[in-house]
């Protein structure tokens, strides 16, 4: 029998993606290493997109993928802006996150994000998806390659807004937000010692009340 090559459209570029929500601010942050294989294919490239004043998404998976539904996400909000003359609230992005996802879940888009912002009270929130828009209001979430290595340090740090915990607590983390860098920041560092596709360099995005600022942190680059 004749040994075929198996074509697939998809392909996983790796990366991590965290996001953690505190009282009054949201801290997105990923690497910017993207690789296929063994191979890097650059090492820096920023994998943390701002959809509205309040959203930020953070995407790992496949890269061409992530592009796409940016652009979707991106054409659905300047329509959003027309008819309603505001931006979107994050809690309004979430959910056109989730049904752009779902409408597409024959063919899905091969993108893992995590949406992070500030609520309509000002609240940090964070909204963790699967590929077909499956969602959820968490206090923090990984995504990517790294996320296995991450999520069980954030789930034993972070033991209050815990998704693991019964009942269920407020889903803000109880850091301030110089913490909250820190810890993400420990996360990203003990992350690239053991994960191939999570390197080079980290950003760091934070959004409070006065706006959006940018962090980064060398990483490993071998």
């Amino acid at each position: 029998m004749k040994e075929q090559a198996n074509w697939s459209p998809y392909d996983n570029n790796g990366g991590t993606c965290v996001a953690i929500a505190g009282a009054d601010y949201c801290v997105i942050a990923s690497d910017t290493r993207m690789s296929t294989g063994y191979s890097i294919l650059t090492r820096d490239y920023s994998k943390i997109r701002e959809l509205a004043e309040k959203s930020v998404m953070a995407s790992s998976g496949f890269q061409a993928d992530v592009r796409a539904l940016q652009k979707v996400l991106s054409a659905r909000h300047a329509i959003y802006q027309h008819q309603h003359n505001k931006q979107m609230s994050c809690p309004a992005m979430a959910q056109l996150l989730s049904n752009t996802l779902y409408y597409k879940r024959f063919f899905p888009y091969y993108a893992f994000n995590v949406l992070g912002g500030l609520d309509n009270e000002g609240k940090g929130c964070v909204f963790t998806y699967d590929a077909v828009g499956s969602y959820e209001r968490v206090g923090y979430s990984s995504q990517g390659s790294g996320s296995t290595l991450i999520m069980p340090f954030l789930d034993n740090q972070l033991k209050s807004p815990s998704p693991l915990l019964l009942p269920a607590q407020d889903a803000v983390t109880p850091l301030s937000e110089s913490e909250a860098i820190d810890l993400v920041k420990t996360c990203f560092a003990s992350a690239t010692e053991r994960d191939i596709y999570t390197g080079d360099k980290l950003e760091i995005v934070v959004l409070n009340a006065s706006g959006i600022r940018r962090e980064y942190m060398e990483l490993r680059k071998d």
